[in-house]
């Protein structure tokens, strides 16, 4: 017999632990950060009805600089296989909380013109930024 009964029951434990760490590296990046956004509505993701948009993919947005008039809707789109948000930095201006996969959040761009940084609060690494002219 190529494989011993004692090399089967150790690759099951190596797939169950490495399922369990899967799961839970799953649920730790859906778990926390960015609550409720002041002017964040979410629903499904579906067709856009146009305007600007920003997606999630790859834990990356798309684009991660963009250039709105002052109080734009800015519609975000969750198209990765986690949960996300994409939040302002600064002056917690906007906030899409929460944004599981397959959802979608509309956000209102600051009255002001500048330049807002934003992140997701999850993955801090993944960053943009929102300019208002």
């Amino acid at each position: 017999m190529p494989f011993s009964i004692r090399t089967g029951r150790a690759r099951v434990a190596v797939a169950v632990a490495a399922r369990a760490v899967a799961l839970i590296t799953v649920v730790g990046c859906s778990d926390g950060g960015g609550g409720g956004g002041d002017s964040a509505t979410t629903s499904a993701a579906g067709p856009s009805g146009g305007g600007t948009q920003v997606t999630i993919d790859n834990f990356k947005f798309q684009p991660a600089a963009l250039t709105v008039a002052p109080g734009a809707k800015i519609t975000v789109v969750n198209e990765d296989t986690t949960t996300h948000t994409l939040t302002a930095t600064k002056g917690a201006t906007f906030d899409t909380g929460d944004l599981a996969p397959g959802r979608r959040a509309t956000i209102t761009a600051p009255s002001k013109a500048g330049d807002f940084p934003w992140d997701c609060t999850i993955h801090p690494f993944m960053k943009g930024t929102l300019t208002v002219r």
